[in-house]
């Protein structure tokens, strides 16, 4: 059985990222970027696809772990009968290869260690071809990989593993550092451990002292926040929704998706929350990302991309993995990257009126790219499409996917017209926009139940409904409004919590059962506040900024049951959510994404009616 999701602690360079279990083994990491083959993949299946542990000989040694402070560097303590050691794990900042730098630091008395490294390339399959280079290197190569090893400890192997043993006292220290690089190269140095490590705490804490007072939030948002970093692929500016694939959101199950790809619906949130703490240059990176990854024709529009914009996501199963706990298939790729979903338009429309709002400076593609996309939505938005919970069963007229393409045409009828042309365009953008808007409050919305409904002339109950408000579809004093609100915490709520729909009432193409969605629960949190619910809004706040795991990481879902962690890990989408919520009740000025589009809205109105 492997170790629960929130055993796992989060390192990275802002290329890739490995995860460590609480006993000091990374089980997950890819090389050389987030969506490369995992060259450690224990964590989809046994210590035989490929782990590097380092851990203390005395099996009931106490362990405890945090990260340095401001930092993505983490220090996992061994204590023992005879003695205390810290584990310091790390990514340090590319110089350009990626390098793994684990260092054993002896505290008091004496402690026994092993380590023990498996390294199974192409997710766990292949074992590598493994050669001593000198006392202290070793290579690994399997096809275009290389990995190599260093480090002072005696190592030796034994079927196919590298294992040492080694004793550190009170200020001695043990170090290991693993790089990748191509299979051809021949010349390799080491990083020095120590210079990497002042290096690389010098690098988290000049971003993270930037950080402004979110009062009592504060810490909590700053690891969010850091995580977002982390998160981020530093070359091209794109943020992955997480960092593995085919962690389940239910046990057992076969709702496992490969997570290591950049979603367009997470640019809105993701630059309000980079521009609300003032970080403009990851905010500017994003949006630049974002608008080179849609470039082209509208029509072949994605809800996500590779890191560096890749279209081709292809779908495939690692057959040979296990899975986390039993849960099968194990997924390589995304074919939910072929989808229609309508609500991207409004993402993008919406992200890129965000980092107007937001002072950034304009990109010369911006207006072109929202003029086509608009034309080309114009001419779909009437189609079914997968939604944004990328349902796998039939099309159908999702009610958030029609409330995002008004907010497309909405966002470019607030647009400030600089000649006859433009005036033009908005005026017909407008009456699209009050179009959907009549469609929607029609066919979306349930009088019986008082509130809108997943789909037009469903009876089921939607989180995404919650995003309504939110994006200033309605005022959040509307009646309508406050009983989608009662409607999502009567039906949806399960102990105290979100959950986005009821798998088993909906039939979304897969066997019923998850987790709640913290997501959702964030957006909660949002419209409570948004309808004066303050007091309600904090305490669920509060509740959710308790389910992180002992530093600070949220998965995708959670379990309030069995009380562990589910889905992919860390998610994005639940730290900008934990991010915002908190900095709209920190301020008390309600969710700043509907501020910004109603500021807009204020400014334009003479002109855009």
């Amino acid at each position: 059985m492997n170790c629960p999701i929130e055993d796992y602690a989060l390192i990275g360079d802002c290329e890739t990222a490995a995860l460590v279990s609480r006993s000091g083994s990374i089980d997950w990491l890819c090389l050389p970027r987030f969506d490369s083959p995992a060259c450690f993949a224990a964590l989809l299946g046994t210590e035989e696809n490929g782990c590097w542990k380092i851990c203390a000989d005395d099996t009931e040694a106490r362990i405890t772990r945090r990260y340095r402070d401001g930092t993505l560097i983490l220090e996992t303590r061994f204590e023992t009968a005879t003695g205390a050691a810290t584990l310091i794990d790390f990514m340090a900042v590319r110089e350009p290869l990626a390098d793994l730098v684990r260092i054993v630091v002896g505290e008091w008395g004496e402690v026994d260690f092993t380590t023990l490294l498996i390294m199974r390339l192409d997710y766990g399959r292949t074992a590598p071809w493994v050669t001593r280079i000198d006392e202290q290197t070793m290579s690994a190569i399997a096809g275009p990989d290389q990995l190599m090893i260093w480090t002072p400890v005696a190592l030796k192997g034994e079927d196919h593993r590298t294992v040492g043993r080694f004793k550190v006292r009170a200020g001695e220290s043990a170090p290991f550092v693993m790089t990748h690089q191509s299979s051809l190269a021949t010349h390799y140095k080491p990083v020095d451990p120590r210079a990497a490590l002042e290096r690389t705490c010098e690098f988290w804490r000049d971003f993270t002292e930037r950080c402004p007072d979110v009062g009592p939030w504060t810490e909590q948002v700053k690891r969010s926040l850091i995580t977002l970093k982390a998160l981020t692929y530093a070359p091209t500016g794109g943020i992955v929704a997480a960092v593995t694939t085919s962690l389940p959101e239910h046990i057992g199950g076969e709702r496992n998706w490969d997570y290591r790809y950049c979603w367009l619906r997470d640019a809105t949130f993701t630059l309000q929350a980079f521009m609300q703490l003032g970080y403009f240059e990851e905010a500017q990176a994003w949006r630049d990302w974002l608008l080179r990854a849609v470039a082209g024709d509208p029509a072949q529009l994605q809800i996500m991309y590779g890191v560096a914009g890749e279209r081709q996501l292809p779908e495939w199963e690692a057959s040979w993995l296990d899975g986390f706990g039993g849960s099968k298939p194990v997924r390589i790729g995304n074919a939910a990257a072929a989808q229609l979903q309508l609500d991207v338009f409004g993402e993008v429309a919406d992200a890129l009126m965000q980092a107007a709002k937001g002072g950034l400076p304009p990109h010369p593609r911006a207006a072109a790219l929202r003029d086509v996309g608009l034309e080309y939505l114009a001419s779909i938005w009437r189609e079914p499409d997968s939604g944004i919970w990328e349902v796998r069963g039939e099309k159908r007229h999702f009610t958030h996917s029609k409330v995002m393409a008004w907010v497309a045409f909405d966002r470019a009828a607030c647009m400030q017209p600089r000649n006859a042309r433009d005036r033009v365009g908005v005026c017909r953008w407008r009456a699209i926009a009050d179009e959907i808007h009549r469609e929607v409050c029609e066919q979306g919305f349930d009088a019986k139940l008082n509130s809108f409904v997943q789909s037009y002339g469903a009876t089921q109950i939607d989180a995404s409904l919650l995003q309504l408000a939110l994006v200033g579809f309605l005022p959040s004093d509307d009646p309508r409004i406050v009983g989608t609100i009662e409607a999502v915490e009567k039906h949806l709520m399960w102990e105290g919590l979100v959950k986005r729909y009821h798998t088993a009432d909906v039939d979304d193409g897969l066997p019923p059962g998850e987790g709640v969605f913290l997501a959702c629960s964030f957006w909660l949190v949002d419209n409570l506040a948004l309808i004066g619910r303050e007091d309600d809004a904090r305490e669920l706040l509060t509740k959710l900024a308790k389910l992180g795991n002992d530093v600070g990481l949220f998965a995708e879902e959670y379990d309030p049951i069995a009380r562990r962690m589910l889905g992919n890990f860390p998610q994005a989408f639940s730290h900008v959510g934990l991010i915002n919520s908190a900095l709209n009740l920190h301020r008390r000025r309600g969710p700043a994404r509907v501020r910004a589009a109603h500021e807009i809205v204020d400014e334009m109105e003479p002109v855009a009616r």
